[in-house]
């Protein structure tokens, strides 16, 4: 399956991308990650997109577009992939249609998963991570706490809340998201290519695209 997943922070994009995995060999590919990557591989891309990570800058798009070009094309997306925070805005969702149709691979569809801000807000306050950064495991404190409060299971590291996971910091992180990236359920709405599921449990979201995969 080749998807594009789309949502709030807090969604559950991630849980989603990694349950869906396991079910074809697709794989999860996130902007993040894929910046990473390249900057750990020392390619020329890479390189300058360090640059402007290193300044605190956005990654501009037509670095991230060649970025993605490369990735897309490497043996392992041959079986599907899963796009997990990209596109963020418009511009970027149109750069990825010329690129998908340059390198010959046709999307099956946007998935919108459509959380209640409510949701989402005790969602993310409540969750704490992992201090250690080679393992960052992911609790939270009402529906998966560490067995022993303040210390991960994994490996012991104290778990903190992030700094983006206050509520004030949630709020703006929205804010954003409206402003910026809910476009793009209206820009692959108009493409014909969207399912959105309003569902708070990530197998819901699975049996919903699993349904409109088989129809």
């Amino acid at each position: 399956m080749k998807l594009i997943l789309l949502g709030a922070p807090g969604a559950g994009k991630g849980t989603v991308a990694k349950l869906l995995t396991e079910l074809d060999g697709s794989v999860q590919i996130s902007t993040g990650d894929i910046l990473r990557g390249a900057v750990q591989a020392g390619s020329d891309l890479g390189k300058q997109a360090e640059a402007f990570m290193n300044a605190g800058d956005l990654v501009p798009d037509e670095l991230i577009m060649g970025i993605m070009e490369k990735r897309l094309q490497e043996p392992d997306c041959a079986k599907g992939f899963l796009l997990d925070g990209f596109p963020r805005t418009i511009p970027q969702a149109e750069q990825l249609k010329t690129l998908l149709e340059k390198i010959n691979i046709k999307l099956d569809m946007a998935v919108n998963i459509d959380v209640p801000k409510d949701v989402i807000l005790d969602r993310l306050s409540t969750r704490r991570t992992c201090s250690n950064g080679d393992c960052q495991a992911i609790y939270n404190v009402k529906s998966n706490p560490p067995k022993q409060e303040g210390k991960c299971d994994k490996c012991g590291s104290p778990v903190i809340q992030r700094e983006d996971e206050t509520k004030e910091a949630i709020s703006h992180r929205l804010k954003t998201y409206d402003e910026k990236t809910a476009p793009l359920i209206g820009f692959y709405d108009k493409e014909n290519m969207l399912l959105t599921v309003s569902a708070t449990s990530s197998d819901d979201v699975i049996n919903a695209i699993k349904g409109k995969l088989a129809s």
